[in-house]
């Protein structure tokens, strides 16, 4: 299966270590730094092994309780022009939002009219009232495709989502280390278990991921935001890691305010979520003393996804009708936090 991995960072390299290892033919869009560690090592991930499906379910489980990580490499096909890695059966899109418009005017060439592009992103994806929402199925979300120029660029049909549970972050370029996690959760933006979206998680699990099928893979992407819509932001205001954030009373608080504000809005499209943010809490701080992603984007100098996690909430507010301050005084100060540091 030719695989090709639109993002090489912490995410995107991963997998695709992981799939190379399987079997695929893998390849990288990638430039600078990155092209030149990928042409010079190859894909590198420092890591807990594989659990592969035939190693059965004792072996599975002594695996993945052990510490002990290995250092692997595989050889990949990179170029910085898509072209010349030519149509592809499946395209593991991992890029932060903020990268979305570029990768959109370029990924043509990658794109057959059977090719899956998978979506392993935070956030609210573009796609998201593709095939569901009710009412308000078929919108356009503004903060997150302003110009629709994604969607043009990658018909729906393509869509299959993916969300991520896992930690990692990159040694260097092209070197990514995985810290603990390893669950994805796919499914078609209708909620179809299709023929296509079943083959993908068999692949996926012969890779050595967690894999599990969602009914409707919008309410896990929504589940996922509603806990990292708040600390994200937060923590690249502060620098604070979680621990810090869930042991101050007062920012707690207001995160939990927050999270009342989301929680009203997943109500009303139809993603309701039946815990109290007290419960998402005590997730939070089983992370322990956890760097949130948009901290390091902060600290490594990049743009921070902002629109995707925050102020699409606040334009889903207006599109629903849910009054959204507390969401609002998030999104100015961390908005106005980025553009003072040239992040957003």
């Amino acid at each position: 299966m030719k695989v090709a991995i639109y993002g090489a960072g912490a995410i995107g390299g991963w997998m695709g270590v992981r799939l190379a290892q399987a079997g695929c033919e893998v390849g990288v869009v990638a430039r600078g730094a990155t092209l030149e560690a990928l042409q010079m090592h190859g894909l590198r991930l420092e890591g807990p092994p594989a659990v592969r499906p035939e190693l059965g379910e004792g072996l599975a489980r002594a695996s993945t309780s052990s510490a002990r990580t290995e250092l692997m490499s595989v050889p990949v096909r990179s170029s910085a022009d898509p072209a010349q890695l030519g149509v592809q059966d499946l395209v593991l899109v991992a890029v932060k939002a903020p990268a979305m418009a570029d990768v959109a005017k370029a990924i043509g060439p990658l794109l057959g009219p059977d090719t899956i592009v998978l979506t392993a992103m935070n956030g609210v994806p573009w796609w998201f009232f593709e095939g569901f929402g009710d009412k308000y199925a078929g919108t356009r979300l503004k903060a997150v495709d302003p110009e629709g120029a994604i969607a043009d660029a990658i018909p729906a049909h393509h869509i299959i989502g993916c969300v991520v549970h896992a930690s990692c972050s990159l040694n260097g370029p092209g070197f990514v280390r995985q810290h603990f996690g390893n669950k994805l959760i796919v499914g078609e933006p209708s909620g179809e278990k299709t023929a296509r979206v079943r083959q993908l998680v068999a692949l996926l699990e012969q890779a050595g991921f967690e894999t599990v099928l969602s009914d409707q893979i919008q309410k896990d992407a929504w589940y996922k935001l509603w806990g990292n819509m708040t600390v994200n932001p937060v923590s690249a205001m502060t620098g604070a890691t979680t621990d810090l954030i869930m042991g101050d009373e007062l920012v707690r608080g207001f995160i939990s305010k927050v999270m009342l504000e989301a929680r009203e809005i997943g109500f009303r499209i139809g993603i309701p979520i039946e815990q109290q943010p007290q419960d998402r809490h005590q997730v939070t701080r089983k992370l322990g003393a956890f760097k949130t992603s948009m901290l390091q984007d902060v600290e490594a100098g990049k743009p921070v996804e902002l629109d995707a996690l925050v102020t699409v909430v606040k334009e889903l507010g207006e599109l629903t009708g849910v009054p959204t301050p507390f969401t609002d005084a998030l999104l100015g100060l961390a908005r106005l936090h980025a553009r003072v540091h040239g992040l957003y």
